[in-house]
């Protein structure tokens, strides 16, 4: 329901919180918080399994039949030795995971001390072997691995197009799912994503050899963005993390950061009761202002000491890069930047990125994409398709994000064409807010009931979406400004910039029609809506599932995941890399949100019982990270700002690391092995043995001030406050 009380309160914290500058974001002169109880805690027990080299996250761990352990190198720094220096993917050699259920297959590795420690991939027990890196030539030496190319062939690079691009190409591989082509599953195909600006998933057909090492065939390797059933889609964005899915396919999720049209705890019906969306508007309203990534210098520059953050505006880089790579003629470009000259020809629609990619028939030369516009657009880590194959699990990276669920009508895969999955779409709502205010996450289970937003098929959502097609920066010129914009650019964006902030990007759909769907909705329910605002819930998720007060509040959900095959009494694992801003009491976000706990930058990992209808309603934490100012001896063995997570056959948990280190005595991202109480046996419950685990130690100390939205360390970007 529109919430009338809680857009009021909402509106005055938030401005109490920005002053004039940044909706959301704390003050450099902010009280230190106090320290958190239990932050860090482990319900069970956490092991390291290894550090990875200097500047790089750890990303696409995946299990093999045998299991042997493959992850990503992604972004590591360029001072690293070789071949640490470049992005790859890796396995470690000579390891396998046993899943006998003694969970004594490694020791646990050391932190990472010397300048040479650092400098590497690190493994307990075993050697990281690059299976391939960026770059190198695959496609019978066609291509670069990772590198998108446009229709003509020409590689999509900083070298050969002006402009801003979404990290370096080819720098940020990330998901890896493996798809078994024999039955012993030592042949295959693997499937990685590359997080970048036109997006990208690449198909290495590798084996494992006699001795029990595996290799790759890069002469056969394909980049799956150049193909022309990708390029007919419209290709992707930000391509994160992903799963398998119980139909043996790739689910490749496009991170879009760029979809928010209102930043952080703002609502649209904040922008309609004020008039105005200066300090609200988010990073889609500009999504075809030409030079889009420039709007926040734009936005200081037009209101000074008024200025705001605009959620997600660095994740317009890499737009243009999308509109070459779907074969737009490149505009009058400068030397080494952007230029303001509006591309007129071929423009993406903003509202085809940001969802779950299927490649269907993956062995089929090429794949057949298809994407799941019926479950939702948002900055997805990651799908987790329930073993029923009609329940989804999503989290959306980012501040002021969302878990959302999804339920098809029938099993996803008895559909004879994907574009007929229909399904119902759901935000969740905390149900025991009152109880969980200022108590420390490690003590409270959020009890959560789910918002049905909408119910509609994948076609008819793709028609709905068509309907934005052929849109360009032209378009946003000649729709918002006075002045014509051939005869004074610059001032014609100026005019058109203001007027957006003001009342919103009207090429696309409008606050109007958001808060008048959620009218109805309030009046009606989900199926009383007038059939042109059925949209709404699925092109504007997060805006429709904040307008009717869903709990869109979690900030950096960065996983989800459950064992392969879980049914009822299995656990589904939710990952949330900072617990922080609208979640939490910190000063400046009093009564924000639903969920008021205390404080804790370094992450909660939550899981929630599989129900009998394969529904979740308890969220409980299992891995609090330490707090952010935690002196070595506690932060160098607590998992900190959890990225991924990867639920093994026996119940174990790998955690992947995206870190602000904190007080560690190391720079390393770290691989770690969580166990729960039960023993790894997926499907009991804790009970009276619940114990904080030996990582439960250490007197915290007091918190940091909150930064500034970021791109975030090295070349992928952090995706705080986006």
């Amino acid at each position: 329901m529109v919430d009338l009380t809680r857009r009021n309160l909402m509106e005055a914290s938030v401005a109490a919180a920005l002053g004039a500058s940044v909706a959301g974001v704390a003050s450099a002169d902010q009280p230190e918080d106090p320290d958190t109880p239990l932050a860090p805690h482990v319900k069970g027990e956490l092991k390291r399994f290894s550090s990875t080299a200097l500047g790089a996250e750890v990303t696409g761990p995946f299990v093999f039949e045998d299991g042997s352990l493959l992850y990503s190198l992604q972004h590591p720094s360029r001072d690293n030795p070789a071949p640490y220096d470049e992005a790859g993917i890796g396995y470690f050699s000579g390891f396998q995971f046993e899943f006998d259920g003694t969970n004594d297959d490694f020791d646990e590795l050391s932190t990472p001390q010397t300048n040479a420690e650092q400098g590497i991939v690190r493994g307990a027990d075993s050697d990281y072997t690059f299976l391939a890196q960026a770059h190198e030539e695959i496609n019978g030496g066609t291509e670069e691995l990772g590198v998108v190319q446009t229709p003509d062939g020409q590689n999509i690079t900083t070298e050969a197009f002006a402009g801003t691009q979404y990290g370096d190409a080819a720098y940020n591989p990330d998901c890896n799912e493996f798809v078994a082509t024999n039955e012993d599953g030592t042949e295959g195909y693997l499937f990685t994503n590359w997080e970048n600006s036109p997006g990208n998933v690449s198909r290495i057909p590798i084996s494992r050899t006699s001795d029990g090492e595996w290799e790759a065939d890069l002469e056969n390797a394909i980049n799956l963005a150049n193909t022309e059933p990708m390029r007919d889609l419209g290709g992707t964005r930000i391509n994160c993390y992903g799963d398998l899915s119980p139909w043996n396919t790739m689910l490749s999720s496009e991170e879009n950061y760029a979809h928010p049209r209102v930043s952080l705890a703002a609502t649209v019906g904040d922008i309609v009761d004020a008039g105005t969306g200066k300090g609200r508007r988010g990073a889609h309203e500009f999504w075809n202002r030409p030079n889009p990534s420039a709007v926040q210098s734009a936005v200081d520059d037009y209101y000074g000491s008024d200025a705001w953050s605009v959620q997600g505006y660095w994740s317009l880089t890499g737009i243009e890069f999308l509109a070459y790579y779907l074969g737009a003629d490149p505009v009058n470009q400068g030397d080494d930047d952007n230029t303001l000259e509006p591309i007129g020809d071929i423009y993406p629609n903003p509202y085809r990125y940001g969802y779950h990619i299927d490649f269907r028939e993956p062995t089929a030369d090429p794949p057949q994409p298809v994407k799941y516009y019926v479950m939702g657009r948002a900055a997805w880590e990651a799908p987790d398709v329930q073993s029923d194959r009609k329940t989804v699990y999503g989290c959306s990276d980012g501040d002021s994000k969302g878990i959302y669920k999804f339920v098809a009508d029938e099993p996803i895969d008895d559909y004879d064409d994907p574009m007929d999955v229909a399904g119902t779409l759901y935000a969740p709502k905390v149900t025991n807010e009152e109880a969980a205010r200022e108590l420390p996450p490690a003590a409270v289970d959020l009890e959560i009931e789910w918002l049905e937003l909408g119910h509609a098929s994948n076609r008819e959502i793709e028609s709905w979406i068509a309907d934005y097609d052929d849109i360009t920066q032209v378009d946003y010129l000649e729709t918002h400004a006075e002045t014509d914009w051939e005869t004074d650019l610059e001032t014609a964006l100026e005019e058109a910039d203001r007027e957006v902030v003001e009342n919103g990007n009207q090429d696309y759909i409008t606050d109007e029609e958001i808060v008048r769907w959620a009218d109805q909705y309030e009046a009606d329910g989900p199926d009383g809506v007038d059939p042109e605002l059925r949209r709404v819930p699925f092109l504007e998720t997060r805006a429709a599932a904040k307008e009717i007060g869903a709990s869109i509040e979690f900030n950096k959900a960065e996983g989800v995941d459950s064992v392969e095959g879980a049914g009822p009494g299995d656990y589904v694992y939710f990952a949330i890399s900072e617990l922080n801003d609208d979640m939490s009491t910190e000063e400046g976000y009093e009564g924000v949100g639903d969920i008021q706990l205390e404080r804790v930058d370094g992450g909660v990992v939550y899981r929630a019982e599989l129900e009998s209808d394969f529904n979740v309603s308890t969220l409980e934490p299992v891995i609090v990270g330490p707090d952010a100012s935690d002196p070595a001896d506690v932060a160098d063995d607590a998992l900190i700002n959890v990225d991924n997570v990867y639920v093994m056959d026996d119940g174990r948990v790998l955690c992947c690391e995206d870190a602000d280190q904190f007080g560690r005595s190391y720079s390393n991202d770290c691989l770690y092995v969580y166990e729960p109480p039960e023993n790894g046996i997926p499907g009991r419950r804790p009970g009276d043995d619940d114990h904080p685990g030996r990582r439960n130690q250490g007197a915290n100390t007091p918190g940091r001030g909150h930064d500034d939205d970021h791109p975030g360390r090295g070349q992928c970007a952090d995706e705080r406050g986006n």
